[in-house]
């Protein structure tokens, strides 16, 4: 049986949960659920904090975890990612008072305050950078002001939240994040986790994809195709009129309003385009 972690509470939790939930697995009805067993995929669910989960997978205690990237490089836990989610997307990032510091190199001999102490003396050590890391948990934003710290290291998704407290960011990123299925580094994959992929990798695909019908002369079916080539090729099917073929493939969600148009304009009719819920590639 397959033993899965995942996130028990928060944004990354919810959007978890939904992906799972489109794949097919049970879901947890209360919040105060801690372990979900699902007798038809074979499957335990186990719900944690997110930061708890690479720990687990990592020494091998469960087969495998929904969690953030960043999350699983700062554990420093034997685990690896197998799959980006594509959601839960954020930045690392070092800030500080406004032109204070250009780059990484600025930093040496300096504080810097995280939350993510780990990732961050990775990151200063791969470039060269000896500066004294303080840890905290949670905000980060008031340590420069409290005098903890000359610069700090946080996630950032909009930079909001360090604008209003009067600091901005600089250099390169350190890390772009977002969620991701994880297993215990150099293991094999557990009964259950390559089925888990697929089907995930399925969802994905469906949540970037629509699926285009619509109906064309045959003197024109290259242009069309042209427009919408599909995956693998659309399924071009004769119409029970003469000199005309019905067109199915799948095309990207983003932009389909303009696929539509660029169909239009060379003679197709009757264009829908639906919602497409999970597929095997």
């Amino acid at each position: 049986m397959l033993r899965l972690a995942v996130p028990n509470k928060g944004a990354l939790a919810e959007a978890a949960q939904t992906l799972l939930k489109e794949a097919g697995y049970r879901h947890r009805k209360d919040s105060k659920e801690l372990v979900v067993v699902d007798p038809d995929n074979s499957c335990e669910l186990f719900f944690l904090r997110p930061r708890d989960i690479a720990v687990y997978v990592g020494e091998g205690t469960l087969d495998g975890g929904i969690t953030g990237r960043d999350m699983l490089y700062d554990s420093g836990a034997p685990a690896e990612e197998i799959l980006p989610l594509g959601f839960g997307g954020s930045t690392f990032r070092f800030a500080a008072k406004p032109g204070e510091f250009a780059s990484v190199q600025d930093l040496k001999g300096l504080r810097i305050a995280s939350s993510y102490a780990g990732l961050l003396e990775k990151h200063l050590a791969d470039a060269g950078v000896d500066a004294r890391v303080i840890k905290l948990d949670g905000a980060v934003e008031t340590a420069i002001r409290l005098g903890v710290a000359d610069a700090v290291a946080d996630v950032v998704e909009t930079g909001t939240t360090l604008r209003n407290v009067g600091l901005e960011v600089f250099g390169e990123p350190i890390m772009r994040s977002e969620a991701v299925l994880i297993k215990q580094a150099g293991a094999p994959q557990a009964n259950g986790l390559e089925q888990l992929v697929r089907r995930l990798e399925g969802v994905l695909v469906a949540r970037d994809y629509v699926m285009i019908d619509y109906d064309m002369r045959a003197e024109q079916i290259e242009k069309a195709i042209a427009i919408t080539p599909g995956i693998e090729g659309p399924t071009v099917s004769p119409l029970h009129r003469e000199g005309w073929v019905a067109v199915r493939a799948m095309v990207r969600r983003k932009g389909h309003q303009q696929v539509m148009d660029q169909l239009w304009e060379i003679g197709a009719r009757a264009i829908f385009v639906t919602d497409i819920y999970a597929c095997r590639l």
